[in-house]
């Protein structure tokens, strides 16, 4: 960054910035910009190889600062960082709330937080405390407890709760409420339609039992609520994030904004403008990293940020407050980050919750399903493109547990794009492949993608026998003469999903 005529205002428009950066180690930068005042950063999948090399990683950051802020994205479920090459070994809330047992919850939660804490990370992204109103919402689904505002906010208070016991601070997402869209804000801005008293009753609840349930931090949606303010996304709005959650809502903890580079904000403002206008609308952290993790970004932003100072933008006053609170939330989390605790021993309660959240549907005018299946199978799993928020890479599905309950079975997983190519692809790998023997079909937010929902009809027509697994957010009607519905994709679903196929349910 190249110097301005005040040192102060670097070390301020530093610590209000939450990085991500590239690689397994501290880039020299990074070291750098923490000598310099940088107060968090953000780990993303690419930082992570094992648990073991994720505290080294934490310990050579704090080396520089005790205490740095080191947050994550770790909802568990779909939305997994710290198990994104294996998959998650615990369900997204959606399971949870299925199974509605908010000591369940807390257990869960609280389980994520020890793996957390002995990795050296401090703040964690999570939970969603969104209410998933519209069944359509691309980017939410599975990450909501559910469309009931009140399912929602014990849920959310539960997850906090265990989360923070085992000292790691959450941060509940994503304020006002990003439920009742249609749009992924990563690509576009979303909209909220309904009125300030019915966002009140639909959509607030949860924050506000968050807050009551010691949160520590709340993150920011990038969506347009005309009810509050017409023309600013609630990341930029004083109205949403002063005037509301601050004001009537008396919210004093940690602000931080969603990724920083996404769509919804980019497009009309820019980064770096989108990034000064959070900031004086009231957030006090500005996350990024997650597409953008380079110096240059950094160094753009942080001079922005000077700049806006100097030119009157941006009050000082405002960027000094923003700054205080980032340090009041470090030196509270740095101080538990540094307390031992007892070595995380091995649990097996995200399987346990995995397997309550599964529900079996018989059709009732068919008998030509057989469960459990009597040997090997041939699955086919249908993909869809998934939100950036959810890491594409990160292993899903059924095909594999119950390959290994059931050897011998066999798989292919299609997509959009390879169904399209040929008429004769679903005779080719999922009909004549499961010729004589049980045919399973694993579909994913099939609600949400009319293609999931042709397809497997066609597969039905030919095979009606063909029993269906069904992840992802529920379609609401039966599918198949056996249908498993696992309120998730993450691995830990589709092992709980693989069990009840083979008969080998724990």
């Amino acid at each position: 960054m190249a110097p301005s005529s005040d040192p102060t205002l670097e070390r301020l428009a530093n610590s209000v910035l939450q990085p991500g950066f590239e690689g397994t180690t501290a880039p020299d930068w990074l070291r750098r910009r923490i000598a310099e005042g940088l107060g968090s950063v953000v780990l993303f999948s690419r930082n992570i190889h094992t648990p073991e090399q994720v505290a080294r990683l934490t310990a050579s950051l704090r080396a520089e600062n005790p205490d740095l802020i080191v947050a994550i994205d770790e909802e568990a479920g779909d939305v997994t960082r710290l198990e994104a090459w294996t998959g998650s070994s615990r369900p997204g809330n959606l399971a949870l709330g299925a199974v509605d047992d908010i000591d369940l919850t807390e257990s869960v939660a609280h389980d994520i937080g020890r793996d957390l804490h002995a990795a050296g990370v401090s703040l964690n992204f999570a939970p969603s405390a969104d209410v998933n109103s519209n069944p359509l919402n691309p980017v939410i689904g599975v990450r909501s407890f559910g469309s009931r505002t009140d399912l929602v906010s014990r849920h959310t208070a539960a997850w906090i709760r265990g989360l923070q016991q085992a000292g790691v601070a959450a941060c509940a997402k994503h304020f006002p409420g990003h439920g009742d869209t249609i749009v992924d804000s990563h690509h576009g801005l979303p909209q909220i339609q309904g009125s300030a008293e019915e966002i009140a009753l639909t959509a607030l609840p949860p924050f506000i039992a968050a807050m009551e349930a010691g949160v520590r931090a709340v993150m920011t949606a990038h969506l347009l609520a005309p009810a509050y303010d017409p023309d600013l996304p609630a990341t930029l709005s004083h109205r949403i994030l002063v005037e509301l959650l601050r004001g009537e809502l008396r919210f004093d903890g940690l602000l931080v904004t969603d990724g920083i580079e996404m769509g919804a904000v980019t497009d009309r403002y820019g980064i770096d403008g989108a990034t000064v206008k959070a900031v004086a609308g009231g957030v006090d952290a500005v996350c990024v990293g997650g597409e953008s993790a380079d110096e240059a970004t950094f160094d753009l932003l942080s001079t922005a940020l000077v700049k806006a100072v100097l030119d009157g933008t941006l009050p000082e006053e405002r960027l000094a407050e923003a700054s205080l609170r980032v340090r009041e939330f470090a030196v509270w989390s740095g101080e538990r980050s540094r307390a031992v605790g007892r070595a995380a021993e091995p649990s097996d309660i995200g399987l346990v919750a995995a397997r309550r959240a599964v529900r079996v549907r018989h059709r009732s005018d068919s008998a030509d399903a057989v469960l459990p299946l009597t040997g090997a199978a041939h699955v086919v799993e249908l993909s869809p493109t998934m939100s950036l928020a959810v890491d594409g890479r990160t292993p899903w599905g059924v095909a594999e547990p119950l390959r290994d309950l059931r050897p011998g079975t066999t798989s292919v997983r299609l997509t959009e794009p390879e169904l399209s190519h040929g008429a004769d692809i679903l005779d080719r790998e999922a009909l004549a492949p499961a010729a004589g023997r049980p045919l399973v079909v694993v579909v994913r937010d099939a609600a949400r993608h009319r293609w999931m929902t042709d397809t497997l009809t066609r597969l039905l027509r030919s095979r009606p026998d063909a029993l269906v697994v069904e992840m992802g957010v529920p379609a609401g009607d039966a599918l198949g003469a056996t249908h498993l519905i696992t309120h998730g994709a993450t691995r830990v679903s589709g092992i709980a999903a693989a069990e009840l196929l083979a008969g080998a349910a724990g």
